[in-house]
């Protein structure tokens, strides 16, 4: 089962100059399996929401994890996001 879904939005980049903001796009999360994996794996509920959430905000303004090299360089901005939130590394409690 997936735990976290991004749907960029389709707003077009002509337009992005002519206005203030633009929506990125839509982040679907699973609260079930957001609670099983939190407690499969001894994380915070709170902090695993966390993660989730910029780890779909990632998503939505490019990133992805297609290799080791996308996947490492997405995970490091992950970790100093959720760092500067006060979220431990959650890749290191898995």
């Amino acid at each position: 089962p997936t735990n976290v879904l991004s749907f960029p939005a389709d707003f077009p980049v002509q337009l992005r100059d002519q206005v203030e903001t633009f929506p990125l796009g839509d982040i679907v999360i699973c609260a079930a399996i957001v609670e099983l994996e939190a407690k499969a794996q001894s994380k915070e509920l709170l902090a695993h929401w966390m993660h989730l959430t910029v780890h779909g905000l990632f998503h939505l303004l490019g990133y992805q994890h297609d290799d080791d090299t996308n996947a490492t360089e997405m995970e490091k901005l992950e970790i100093n996001t959720l760092e500067r939130l006060g979220i431990s590394n959650p890749y290191l409690l898995v």
